[in-house]
């Protein structure tokens, strides 16, 4: 449980985190590397620790040296037990680097946050293309090259984040040439692609809609430090805009924050980009959000949808948010409403009528990023907030509650 004591004004400097969306696919892609991968500013979380788990009982050694990791690969194994898998529905990226690496895959369906269905028809579909053969049986997935992995044109019938790194794992030690056409663009995926890049890999066009993978023989560990998260960067600023705060973020990769920046401008704020820093100053009293569609990248992303929604809550006037990528996004409305948020949900649309202030309430973290935009709302709220599922924010953010004290929040976890 995570408690909240408001309301609050947050004011100082935090260091924003390693990215948890760009960790977990480089921990994937250690798989694929002879020797040993050395992760620089690799953030302390949960899902974090599940991932480490999966490629220790895959064979490799990991050892944690503060925000370092290192892993040394030595993979005996191809398949994931089915209570890592369930852990975490970002599970579903070590398929690739698997089948890659050992020819054979056996791993169940993912686990993680409820936000409807993500269905992982895309990934399989995709692969088979590149020679992979799956049986589905069981609850099971059963994967094997006995040709090894055959370059291949694959078109996306949607730029999935998950399907474009699992092909560009499974095809980076492959024979021929990927191309991947409609593929996610997200800053992640070009983390991903620098560091197969500094280990040997021949991966074009990262950060564009085709990618292009030559495939190598073989990859060399190598060191690399992972990209800021921008969706944390995102939600410090929230908690800065609800309170009225004046906050600096340091280690921020301002292109990155681009596509989120429209709700804070519209709703008062004055952000500041200061090279690797970003300053938000708030107005006592937030104005409207206007209009937010989710969209990937570079479109508005569907994780910074929960704790704008926060701030909407509390702005004067109407907020429309539209939906579009997952279908079960809006379960903190609850929670906020029972904080007093005036939300109309219907399907993908919430209709958000702001009010003037927020009442402490006992609210349900469902999810990640929804139990993260019901800590900022308490932020706001007069009185104390008690957010149970605080197991939910610990797989993507680092110490959430101490860094909102070092910024003036009365926050604790339990």
């Amino acid at each position: 449980m995570i408690i909240v004591d408001g309301p609050a004004e947050l004011c100082g400097e935090l260091t924003v985190q390693g990215a948890k969306n760009s960790t977990l696919p480089l921990l994937a892609a250690a798989l694929l590397c002879k020797g040993q991968t050395v992760l620089h500013n690799c953030p302390d979380l949960s899902d974090v620790d599940t991932a480490v788990q999966i490629l220790e009982h895959l064979g490799c050694r990991c050892k944690r040296e503060g925000h370092d990791l290192i892993v040394d690969n030595a993979v005996t194994r191809c398949q994931i037990p089915e209570e890592l898998m369930r852990g975490m529905r970002s599970s579903i990226v070590f398929l690739g680097a698997i089948i890659a690496r050992c020819g054979e895959a056996r791993l169940c369906s993912p686990g993680g946050c409820e936000l409807g269905p993500r269905p992982i028809d895309l990934h399989l579909s995709s692969l088979r293309k590149l020679g992979v053969e799956i049986d589905e049986s069981g609850g099971w997935l059963t994967c094997r090259t006995p040709e090894g992995i055959q370059g291949a044109y694959v078109s996306l019938s949607f730029p999935s984040v998950g399907a474009t790194e699992n092909l560009i794992l499974a095809a980076v030690c492959g024979r021929g040439t990927t191309i991947i056409a409609n593929a996610a663009r997200e800053p992640e995926i070009c983390d991903l692609c620098e560091y197969l890049n500094r280990c040997g890999g021949r991966v074009y066009g990262a950060g564009e809609s085709c990618v292009i993978v030559d495939g190598v023989k073989e990859l060399y560990g190598a060191e690399h430090r992972v990209m800021p998260d921008r969706i944390a960067a995102v939600t410090y600023m929230a908690a800065a805009a609800v309170t009225g705060g004046n906050i600096t973020l340091r280690d921020v990769d301002n292109t990155h924050i681009l596509p989120m920046l429209s709700p804070f401008e519209e709703s008062g704020c004055e952000v500041r980009q200061l090279g690797g820093c970003l300053n938000i100053m708030a107005p006592r009293r937030l104005s409207a959000v206007k209009h937010i569609r989710t969209m990937p990248y570079p479109g508005f992303p569907t994780d910074a949808q929960p704790v704008v929604m926060s701030m909407a809550a509390v702005g004067r006037g109407t907020s429309v948010f539209v939906e579009n990528i997952f279908e079960s996004r809006y379960r903190h409305a609850e929670g906020l409403q029972r904080m007093g948020a005036n939300i109309k949900v219907e399907g993908k649309v919430a209709v958000v009528e702001g009010v003037e202030g927020l009442t402490g309430a006992a609210v349900q973290a469902a999810d990640l990023r929804g139990g993260a935009a019901l800590v900022v709302a308490g932020l706001r709220a007069q009185g104390r907030t008690r957010v149970e599922g605080a197991e939910f924010i610990r797989r993507g953010y680092e110490n959430l509650a101490g860094s909102l004290r070092d910024l003036g929040a009365r926050v604790r976890e339990e």
